[in-house]
């Protein structure tokens, strides 16, 4: 089968397309899946690049979102049958119940393969059944960026009509928040530094768009817009940069999602902000096999899909990669395998 390995531990140019062994028939308690698609995230371009730690070695097998047709089963799998369409997790051992994870010593692309490649045989429980009406790469946009804005906001935090939410940014999470906040009958504001990516989140049902380039205290903005009070859900993607003023654009009491690290790992916090306004900060990666059953029959009964920038072959993965960090992306890049 094809697949795609770094020859060495990191980067783009150590990307190779390469015929490996077909991984065989299922035994009791796996599937067999056909992969016809995933998804970049920038989880997987920090392991790619070096800039993530991680304990891939050369030879790793990159992506962590896969989707795909089941093509057998073996003995023992009732959820599952030959034919079914099915996208993976992000966490495989994590099923159900409180955080049970804080590595990615088990997750598909890092510390183990992960689906840039043609076939798998994995455990039953590592994919769960696609969307109804979903094509492959719109169900492999799902597995990370999906399920982390589903988190944020229904899990987490427990969003509710009325509310507002505020987007950091136009990658794969935000406008995932946003087209969930939406299902909700929840408003949305959001951020970008390029006044056509506005135009289109605001399309897709954003109330309010800032350019954070032309009001670099963008948070004084979002204030401003909600008379003062701030909004009552942050998808937080920047990290330490960003944190600040979403604390300050966030309402008292409210939530702030920390998903994202884009202008690093570590930076100062006005905690002290964070305590007097008596906010929830909620640091979160993704979420379990659980949470994606339940976004799943969210999706079978709601018409929203997912927003694909650009979709790559299989071997123009270094490329995509490329578009990736370029940051000119609106939604997600897939990969069709």
């Amino acid at each position: 089968m094809k697949a795609i390995q770094l020859q060495q531990a990191t980067g783009l140019d150590q990307l190779r397309l390469v015929t490996l062994a077909d991984p065989g028939q299922p035994r009791a308690g796996e599937i067999r899946v056909r992969l016809h698609a995933s998804s970049l995230n920038f989880h997987d371009l920090g392991v790619v690049t070096g800039r993530m730690p991680t304990p891939a070695d050369a030879g790793r097998i990159p992506m962590s979102d896969g989707a795909g047709v089941i093509e057998a089963v073996g003995a023992n799998v009732t959820e599952f049958k030959a034919g079914d369409a099915v996208v993976s997790c992000f966490f495989p051992q994590w099923l159900d119940g409180a955080a049970a994870v804080a590595d990615f010593a088990h997750t598909p692309g890092d510390g183990i393969d992960g689906y840039a490649r043609e076939v798998v045989v994995t455990p039953a429980s590592w994919f769960t059944a696609a969307p109804r009406g979903y094509s492959h790469q719109e169900a492999a946009t799902l597995t990370t960026a999906g399920l982390t804005a589903w988190r944020a906001l229904v899990v987490d935090g427990g969003i509710k009509a009325g509310d507002t939410v505020l987007a950091l940014g136009t990658g794969g999470v935000s406008i995932f928040a946003l087209q969930f906040a939406r299902m909700m009958g929840a408003r949305v504001i959001i951020t970008s530094s390029s006044d056509d990516k506005l135009a289109r989140a605001q399309a897709l049902g954003a109330e309010y768009g800032i350019n954070y380039r032309r009001h670099p205290d963008w948070a004084a903005q979002v204030l401003e817009y909600t008379g003062g009070q701030g909004v009552d859900h942050v998808i937080e993607v920047g990290g330490p940069d960003t944190l600040g003023q979403s604390i300050r654009a966030c309402r008292i009491g409210g939530h702030i999602a920390l998903i994202g690290v884009l202008s690093g790992v570590a930076g100062p916090m006005p905690t002290a902000t964070l305590m007097l306004r008596q906010q929830r900060l909620q640091g979160l990666i993704v979420g379990s096999r659980r949470h994606q059953l339940d976004m799943v029959r969210a999706l079978d009964a709601n018409p929203l899909k997912p927003v694909i920038d650009q979709t790559f072959p299989l071997e123009g993965i270094a490329d995509a990669f490329a578009q990736q960090a370029a940051g000119k992306h609106f939604g997600k890049i897939v990969l069709s395998i």
